[in-house]
């Protein structure tokens, strides 16, 4: 009887997707920003979009948001077109395109995006998760880039939204900023929140993501947890200080790529070990030899770079 018990299955509850997209197209002109994408976005996750400039991340972005009609294919946010009037007070977003008046103060922009909203948070408590309290009263015209970003992010989450939108949250921040940030953004995931990601900081993604969706022409060419996309990377990075020249470590069986500084060599291979057992064999005075695997960086360019050999427009 215990081994009948032991087979049956836990029920595990799907998760629950806040948006989604079935074979979304868009063109502009001749150009196809989207080609046929099937995407989701699950609640309580932090997802990130990673793509090269022109991939197709602003167009899906404005898709979700209801800023942009798709030329195929469907869009639901909430199981409801992102073009509904109720879906908006239920959604935040932070877009590098956004502009807001100058001369209101810190605190009048809060105030005043707070009041488009149901049941925002209160003022006093956005100014606090976006480290503003210090600069409620300046103008936003006196303020600096990276104070800037602080308040477009607070005004993306004054209305205590399920769904969040982060375009490039962190560009112009310091390091400090952006960690400070970064604590923000896993206590809004932590709170239930669901968080869509765009950035060109790949340390960033790895750092928050929940899941990675890669565009590349308007398709998608990987998705999953970065651990998983790392894993389609090839291979290992070799890193080394060597006499033997650049022409003459590309000719060693299984290396695929080499970046010379000097003496100082970084090498991508697909299996390490038979390399470095080559490498000292033609060179005893090898030293600083470090074998890493690659990161979420060299994953990302294998597969932007794979997809642009396979002549995929």
């Amino acid at each position: 009887m215990s081994a009948a018990i032991a087979s049956i299955p836990y029920a595990v509850s799907p998760p629950v997707s806040v948006a989604q997209t079935r074979h979304l197209t868009k063109t502009y002109g001749s150009v196809t920003a989207l080609r046929d994408v099937d995407f989701e976005l699950r609640r309580g996750e932090l997802l990130a979009l990673l793509g090269p400039n022109g991939a197709g991340k602003t167009t899906l972005v404005r898709m979700l948001l209801g800023l942009a009609n798709p030329d195929s294919g469907r869009v639901t946010v909430f199981d409801a077109d992102p073009r509904e009037e109720a879906m908006r007070y239920r959604v935040g977003a932070m877009l590098q395109v956004a502009r807001v008046p100058e001369t209101l103060k810190v605190r009048e922009h809060i105030d005043l995006f707070s009041s488009y909203y149901p049941n925002p948070l209160p003022v006093a408590e956005t100014l606090r998760i976006a480290g503003l309290e210090d600069l409620k009263d300046r103008r936003f015209g006196e303020l600096s880039g990276g104070q800037r970003q602080r308040v477009l992010f607070a005004i993306s989450i004054c209305g205590d939204p399920d769904l969040l939108f982060l375009d490039e949250p962190t560009v112009g921040l310091d390091v400090e900023a952006r960690r400070l940030m970064w604590t923000q953004i896993r206590a809004l995931v932590a709170r239930g929140k669901t968080v869509l990601l765009t950035t060109h900081y790949l340390n960033e993604a790895d750092a928050l993501a929940d899941r990675i969706l890669v565009l590349q022409h308007g398709s998608i060419v990987a998705e999953g947890t970065s651990a998983e996309i790392k894993a389609r990377a090839i291979g290992k990075q070799v890193r080394f200080t060597s006499r033997l020249t650049p022409e003459e470590i590309r000719g060693i069986a299984g290396v695929l790529s080499v970046t010379s500084d000097r003496q100082k060599h970084e090498v991508q291979v697909q299996a390490a070990e038979p390399v470095v057992r080559e490498l000292l064999n033609r060179d005893s005075w090898l030293t600083d030899l470090e074998v890493t695997s690659a990161g979420l960086e060299e994953a990302f360019l294998a597969l932007t770079q794979n997809h642009n050999s396979n002549g995929s427009n």
